[in-house]
């Protein structure tokens, strides 16, 4: 497609599976998590159940590994009916723990990409999730160094980015969010009259699923970040 970004001066970067490796470790502790409660119920009704609890407990906990956890406990008590194990409870909490210390996996070509665009652009991170795991994945990734701001949101709706926006003083229309997730990288940016690229990760959790007509909406999409280097000139 034709895209314009003669405009922006400002370029947001979503964070997990658009820098580095995220859902797949969920997708991992699913399988095991399903293996730990086999003998209470199928594969896929323990996949359901997560997955329901997990949206119910939004709200509360937020998005994140923490709030995976624990929607994870809820899910084991009541897929058992209150019989589960102290032993398998911790099991279960050692998932989490595993998970938050899984190395940060940067994805393909991202430090030269930020390389490139640094001092050309002013850079921030604008992610959603737990803010102590995302400020340590965000050290360990050793890309602090090329951002100007960075930002942990609750969500990441219309009114989240426009917020954030005001208060960094972006000129919305100088604005360009790069991500992986349509629902919350691209759809929020393009309904407050910014611009969006969507660099899909191979896999996607549910929550973030979401169809659209193509030609409903004007937004780049690309197959790896370092075809962004193309229209930024």
């Amino acid at each position: 497609m034709e895209v314009d970004f003669s405009n922006i001066k400002v370029i947001g970067f979503d964070a997990d599976d658009t820098l580095w490796v995220n859902e797949t470790y969920f997708r991992n502790t699913e399988e095991q998590f399903a293996s730990l409660l086999e003998r209470y119920e199928t594969k896929n009704k323990i996949d359901q159940e997560l997955f329901r609890m997990e949206i119910k407990n939004l709200e509360l906990y937020g998005y994140g590994v923490k709030g995976f956890v624990l929607s994870m406990i809820e899910s084991a008590l009541e897929l058992s009916n209150n019989r589960i194990s102290a032993q398998t409870i911790g099991e279960i909490l050692q998932l989490g723990k595993d998970m938050l210390l899984q190395p940060v996996e940067l994805l393909k070509d991202v430090k030269e990409v930020l390389r490139q665009l640094q001092g050309r652009y002013r850079l921030i991170v604008l992610t959603k999730g737990d803010l102590l795991d995302q400020e340590r994945k965000l050290e360990k990734s050793g890309l602090s160094k090329y951002f100007h701001h960075v930002e942990v949101l609750s969500d990441k709706k219309e009114d989240n980015y426009r917020h954030l926006l005001d208060h960094l003083q972006v000129d919305v229309k100088e604005f360009l969010m790069i991500g992986n997730s349509l629902r919350s990288d691209v759809l929020p940016l393009l309904n407050i009259g910014a611009q969006a690229v969507h660099v899909p990760f191979h896999t996607t959790w549910q929550h973030e699923e979401v169809k659209i007509e193509e030609n409903d909406y004007d937004y780049l999409k690309i197959g790896k970040l370092s075809d962004i280097l193309g229209y930024l000139k």
